[in-house]
């Protein structure tokens, strides 16, 4: 399956057992996964992105992100687990 085949070009969302999984929520996942484990980034910065983070859990899990790959930083997967 290719990108397109799940979301075409002129479609956002999907829904996945009853969640609403936006285009780019794996993208933004990884995105804020980078800058929450990145000590240097500014405590506000790692904040909106924890929040982000979060937020994204419920999409990422009903797209079954997790029961296919491993979130390797310990405190990344912490986060992710207590939630």
């Amino acid at each position: 399956m290719k990108a397109q085949d799940l979301l075409p070009d002129p479609i956002n969302q999907c829904d996945l057992d009853g969640v609403t999984v936006r285009k780019g929520t794996v993208g933004a996942f990884l995105i804020n996964a980078r800058t929450w484990m990145d000590n240097a980034a500014p405590a506000q910065t790692r904040a909106g992105a924890e929040r982000d983070i979060v937020d994204a859990l419920p999409a990422l899990r009903a797209l079954g992100i997790f029961d296919v790959l491993e979130v390797r930083d310990a405190a990344l997967r912490d986060l992710v687990e207590a939630h």
